[in-house]
């Protein structure tokens, strides 16, 4: 048989499940009531190819040759966008296991792959895999999508032995709409836990082979064309938000790096802020029911973060300069000591919530049926109005309002800035944060310098005031230390107020600076103003 050259862009989810959950999801009714004819199984033995620089894996492409039966596969694909389900890929029949360039004839797949030669390319890893494939139909005439229904269960390996264990379900659109994909994870979520997992068997084969643990991501530019609508706008920015969350889900899981959970606030954050700023553009009950569970999983997050910043920014710093006795004698260091023992065993225990939440059931629901909602435009849903008929217009036309309404917001909470309280000023950042992802969202429409630089002293200042934010919380902590009914140390409470006052004293003197980077935000030029675009 002979197989063509293919290029195509591959729409898939990957759900993560228990291996003695497979049998039970290939015949609960969601597939087996949907599929027609016997299921196909097979072996894929597929050799995952980069140079010893890693430059593919730099450049987010990935090259492997799959062994089917007696044949083999060439298969490129490229970079997915952070949230998006789609990504380009291109298959070439080549005439053994080593990957054969030349069989590639797409410019893109070329451009993707650089000056890359097959000389400098090395096997990485490999995966076994036994996949049994369902195809089922939801739905009904032209509004019906197909689903490639993929059990894969099998392992990934390193040429030094090392293997992980893969069990996990795969949904590939093959025809209709993105949105049926999630449909189908929420029925088969019914049958048996799952949860989704965006990380390849690339990346995880890269991982392996490198020795490497998962990383913390940051969130990153988004890309808006000018002729974008404003739902399309909606869509990208909402799917790069939740991805964004999403691409930091197994490093906090681990819980060796606390950069983890912050980036996954970070994302809920920007996902609460980008829900308020098209707030005219969602139905309310909707809106509701997405900043309730933004909510609820950001409450889920918040003591985890807040706690590995007392110890970290506010603990560490003072354990650091204190390296003396009081006067009684007694160190100093020991009682400080004592409070930050204290405050990780806190620690622990939030970090036990944040692993509780993520691996819940109304966690994978509410990413499941968000996905729903973003793929089948919910937004839609609502009776015509001035604000829904405009879904449909240039988001250009309507950013500059946006942004200038989020800039007023927050010129006016910082009015009479020197005066403000420590509650008022919280209220200033938050407002403060808002512009900054406002601007973050749409700075692809606008001139990048300008757009850079407002958002850095945008950053710079609300940073700033985040560590009097942080100040103000370490004090609410101190009190909760032992709300659980543990007993303190005898020198804890000193160390706390040591803590508190070494801080205060350093908010005081920072005073000045914050309010000349107060009257550099009152005074800067908007970056957003239709005559500098022009201009």
């Amino acid at each position: 048989m002979v197989v063509e050259a293919e290029s195509n862009r591959e729409t898939e989810l990957k759900l993560a499940v228990r291996a003695e959950d497979m049998a039970k999801l290939r015949s609960c009714p969601a597939v087996a009531s949907r599929a027609k004819g016997k299921a196909a199984t097979k072996t894929l033995e597929s050799t995952y190819y980069d140079t010893a620089d890693r430059r593919l894996a730099g450049r987010l492409v990935t090259l492997r040759v799959r062994k089917v039966g007696n044949q083999y596969l060439q298969t490129v694909k490229g970079a997915p966008e952070r949230g998006e389900l789609g990504r380009a890929e291109w298959e070439h029949p080549v005439a053994g296991p080593a990957p054969d360039l030349s069989a590639i004839e797409s410019p893109e797949a070329l451009d993707l792959l650089g000056s890359i030669s097959a000389a400098e390319l090395q096997p990485l890893f490999t995966t076994l895999i036994q996949r049994t494939v369902r195809v089922v139909t939801l739905g009904e005439g032209e509004s019906a999508s197909r689903i490639e229904v993929a059990f894969d269960s099998g392992e990934i390996r390193a040429p030094d032995g090392a293997s992980i264990p893969v069990s996990e379900v795969e949904l590939e659109l093959l025809e209709g709409s993105a949105a049926a994909l999630y449909d189908l994870a929420l029925e088969l979520a019914q049958a048996a836990p799952l949860r989704l997992d965006p990380r390849t068997k690339a990346e995880r084969g890269y991982a392996l082979a490198d020795g490497s643990v998962d990383k913390v991501v940051k969130a990153g530019k988004l890309e808006l064309d000018r002729d974008t609508t404003v739902e399309g706008a909606l869509a990208r920015i909402l799917r790069s938000c939740i991805g964004h969350m999403l691409a930091n889900e197994a490093v906090t899981l681990i819980g060796e790096d606390t950069e983890g959970v912050h980036q996954m606030r970070v994302a809920l954050r920007r996902l609460r802020s980008a829900l308020a700023l098209f707030k005219d553009f969602i139905p309310a009950d909707s809106y509701a029911w997405l900043v309730g569970e933004v909510k609820w999983l950001g409450g889920s997050l918040g003591p985890a973060r807040d706690w590995d910043v007392f110890l970290a920014e506010l603990l560490e710093p003072v354990k650091d300069s204190f390296h003396r006795a009081d006067g009684h004698g007694k160190p100093l260091q020991e009682d400080i000591d004592a409070l930050a023992a204290a405050a990780r065993a806190r620690r622990d225990r939030a970090y036990e919530g944040v692993r509780e939440a993520i691996r819940s059931e109304r966690y994978t629901s509410f990413l499941l049926k968000f996905g729903t909602w973003v793929e089948s435009r919910g937004w839609r849903d609502q009776p015509v109005s001035e604000h829904s008929a405009r879904l449909f217009d240039p988001v250009e036309d309507l950013a500059d309002h946006l942004l200038s309404r989020r800039a007023k917001k927050a010129r006016r909470a910082g009015h009479g800035f020197a005066s403000l309280s420590v509650t008022e000023r919280h209220e200033l950042r938050i407002a403060l944060k808002k512009l900054r992802y406002a601007a973050e969202f749409f700075r692809s429409l606008y001139d990048d310098k300008p757009a850079r630089r407002y958002i850095q002293d945008l950053s710079a200042f609300q940073d700033a005031l985040g560590h009097l934010n942080d100040v103000a919380t370490a004090t609410r902590l101190l009190h909760e230390l032992h709300d659980d009914g543990s007993r303190p140390e005898p020198g804890e409470p000193r160390a706390a107020g040591i803590v508190i006052g070494w801080h205060a004293r350093g908010v005081a003197e920072s005073e000045p600076a914050l309010r000349d980077l107060w009257k550099e935000f009152a005074d800067a030029k908007a970056f957003w103003s239709k005559p500098d675009r022009e201009g």
